[in-house]
């Protein structure tokens, strides 16, 4: 319904509380997103021992930074695997190797979000690791590296 409401760019940005991330990809490629982006944050809670009370009203809130991290590249992977439409993905990236493992993963892009609350000038940084790192690894564009890991898999099944 919102792709025929709408010429603008479709982004989706899927939950990651689902037993299955990679089909709701599918579902939004099918339905015309020019893209998706994962993972929003996780649901959590934290409980106040000694008053024995969720510590916020709404009970639960949204966990982010690098705990999820590793969850959220399983994620980026899957999606990859089901979908070509480019994925922004984000989780916990706050290091250029974190941004890299998203890349190598299947993300098109990545987003930065936590990191920026301690260092709002991380993008600098992020951006000067990337061209390290492709020009110690001999590697032409960033691009170059989407969705390597897959490749990588590949070849050692």
């Amino acid at each position: 319904a919102v792709r025929k409401a709408t010429r603008l760019p479709l982004i989706p940005k899927l939950t990651p509380n689902v037993t299955d991330v990679a089909s709701f990809a599918r579902a939004s490629a099918d339905a015309g997103a020019d893209a998706v982006s994962l993972v929003n944050t996780f649901l959590a809670m934290a409980i106040d021992v000694e008053t024995r009370r969720p510590k916020i009203s709404n009970i639960f809130g949204g966990l982010s930074g690098p705990a999820i991290r590793p969850i959220a590249v399983r994620m980026v992977y899957e999606c990859r695997q089901a979908v070509t439409i480019p994925i922004l993905g984000m989780g916990g990236i706050a290091s250029v190797e974190d941004a890299i493992e998203f890349m190598l993963a299947g993300a098109t892009a990545v987003q930065v979000g936590t990191a920026n609350f301690a260092d709002p000038f991380i993008w600098g940084t992020l951006i000067a690791g990337l061209e390290a790192y492709l020009d110690r690894h001999g590697i032409a564009r960033a691009a170059d590296l989407i969705g390597r890991a897959h490749r990588a898999a590949d070849t050692h099944a």
